[in-house]
């Protein structure tokens, strides 16, 4: 089915031009336009126990890299992944709690007047989330909703995970009826009007203020604005009909042991949302510190929790169980690529389009270590099948990856977080 593109960045940049704060009815030339690009996705994915790092990370650097134990796992996308040492965010310490910071390079993690940073989904989301109708998508595995979260938004508020693949499911694909759209389209309204409210309070306010706070009154402003444009886009998609499921609605899966199943579902929903362009930008998070017993494969259980098998001590019960599950860690990634590389999307895989970055804020949680950090890229559009290999005395700051990701969606940036610029190695593919 072929889509029509809305270019919200267009209706935001005449708002800012001329200075008004009312959202611009859905005008032919600012509402779409034909697709001139291909559509570029991201999907990460945190593991927030970490993995054994020795069986993890290459002795050798380069492109003629032998494959780690873990990598091997991964051979037959060899040429569609790069596996990254040396990369971490700095001063970012804390032991289990920088997973919150995963995607924001916050520090303070554990501090209680820690206040986030926006993670990279969301200011992705910021700049092309307008084009699909869900603007990104926060997922979980046994996670703790209220305290863990990859998403945070400009302010450092956490946005909940969603871990209930149904839900899901509903969201992407439940058509609602003439009646439920209405109530739909009436709560969009009043929000609208409550900003209304509020901008013409605010400017009542400001004159009498000075000129420090008319400036932060500016800023507010615009940030009216931005959700005015947002909130239009949002009445618009409303508006549009549901694509139609290419499959059943999942089972649901509640038993927190059943750690590996709910994992290669949400990666399954993912990929559906992906197929359908209900949105680019997913991430997950595999809560492991919140995991109980699990199954390993072959219906076996662990014998402890997995947050105290990657306190091993070198106990080589606890360690061969580790192994099993990062084994299986990666064994549910690698069938993950096989699906993105199976699917067309015209001319190419929908895996060349598809940005899947998979690591930990932890390289070993036996000793809360939070340098070295694993992390692997595949897919996406880049030259591939290599082992960046960075400092691992004075690690090179992981958001400098992450400018590179931002400018494979075509985002304009230079930095993003702690970086120091885009990542140094790590080049697009020339077709």
């Amino acid at each position: 089915m072929r889509t029509v593109t809305p270019v919200t960045a267009s209706r935001r940049a005449f708002l800012r031009s001329a200075g008004l704060a009312l959202a611009l009815p859905t005008l032919d030339c600012l509402a779409s336009v034909p697709k001139t690009a291909p559509a570029r996705r991201l999907l990460v994915i945190v593991n927030n126990i970490g993995l054994f790092a020795k069986q993890f990370f290459p002795t050798a650097n380069g492109r003629d890299y032998q494959l780690s134990p873990y990598l091997s796992v991964l051979a037959a996308h060899r040429d569609d992944f790069t596996v990254f040492s040396g990369l971490s965010h700095p001063g970012v310490t804390g032991g289990h709690s920088t997973d919150n910071s995963f995607l924001t390079s916050a520090r303070g993690a554990f501090k209680a007047s820690f206040r986030n940073t926006i993670s990279l989904d969301q200011y992705a989301a910021e700049q092309i989330g307008h084009l699909t109708r869900i603007p990104s998508l926060n997922l979980g595995v046994n996670i703790e909703k209220a305290n863990r979260s990859l998403s945070w938004t400009r302010d450092g508020v956490l946005i909940p995970a969603e871990d209930n693949a149904l839900v899901l499911f509903q969201k992407m694909f439940g058509q609602g009826d003439r009646l439920s759209v209405e109530a739909s389209l009436q709560r969009i309204d009043r929000r609208a009007s409550i900003l209304d409210t509020l901008r013409d309070e605010s400017r009542r306010f400001a004159t009498r203020l000075g000129q420090s706070d008319r400036q932060r009154l500016d800023q507010y402003f615009t940030s009216i604005r931005e959700v005015e444009s947002r909130l239009q886009s949002l009445r618009e998609w409303e508006q549009r009909p549901r694509p139609t499921a290419p499959d059943q609605p999942p089972a649901p899966l509640e038993e927190k042991r059943l750690f590996f199943e709910k994992f290669d579902l949400m990666l399954r929903m993912a990929e559906l949302a992906f197929e359908t362009d209900s949105t680019r930008i997913v991430t997950l998070m595999l809560d492991a510190f919140q995991t109980p017993v699990f199954r390993l494969e072959g219906q076996r259980n662990t014998t402890e929790g997995y947050h105290g098998l990657s306190h091993h001590g070198q106990d080589e019960v606890k360690v061969r169980q580790l192994e099993a599950a990062d084994r299986q860690n990666m064994a549910t990634i690698a069938r993950h690529l096989d699906r993105l590389a199976a699917r067309r999307e015209g001319d190419a895989r929908l895996l060349d389009r598809t940005m899947v970055l998979f690591g930990s804020n932890l390289s070993d949680a036996n000793i809360h270590d939070n340098t070295n950090l694993p992390i692997i890229l595949a897919g996406g559009g880049f030259r591939h099948g290599q082992h960046l290999a960075f400092s691992r005395d004075h690690n090179t700051p992981l958001s400098n990856l992450f400018v590179s990701m931002l400018q494979r969606l075509e985002i304009a940036t230079e930095s993003f977080g702690s970086s120091t610029g885009s990542l140094a190695g790590l080049e697009r593919q020339t077709t």
